[in-house]
């Protein structure tokens, strides 16, 4: 397994280290190799977040029984 396939912890970790790949990218620290790398990692760990989130979004819906829910303060 590369290091572009090592699956992170948890979604905090990925989420953590996705921006400081970014960071590390921006400010144009990484040789041209580096950059590659990281952009497959980054994409690795952008997959992986969005996965997390959908997979969230699932079970909460399972758990609401598919009915949306007002969640504004009521107004007394």
């Amino acid at each position: 397994m590369s290091i572009q396939e090592k699956t992170p912890e948890n979604f905090e970790s990925a989420l953590l280290e996705l921006e400081a790949i970014v960071a590390k990218m921006e400010a144009g620290q990484l040789t041209l190799a580096a950059s590659l790398e990281a952009y497959k990692r980054g994409a690795f760990l952008l997959q992986y977040c969005q996965a997390a989130l959908k997979d969230a979004q699932q079970q909460v819906e399972i758990l609401e029984g598919n009915t949306p829910k007002d969640w504004s303060p009521d107004e007394q």
